[in-house]
């Protein structure tokens, strides 16, 4: 436990670090050309007619 607490500074700025670069990581991922597509067929579910032919209601 005196580990933990003396390294608990220098553990923090790590974590900080590695949530900076998940999100950078993610982000780069969502705005990638390839995806463009994907997500807008995804963006206009809500607006289709349902797949079988009925009303939505």
């Amino acid at each position: 436990m005196d580990w933990l607490a003396a390294n608990y500074p220098l553990l923090k700025q790590i974590w900080v670090v590695w949530f900076l670069a998940l999100f950078a990581g993610i982000v780069f991922w969502a705005f990638r050309p390839s995806n463009k597509a994907r997500f807008e067929a995804r963006g206009r579910i809500p607006l289709d007619d349902d797949r079988d032919g009925r009303e939505a209601r």
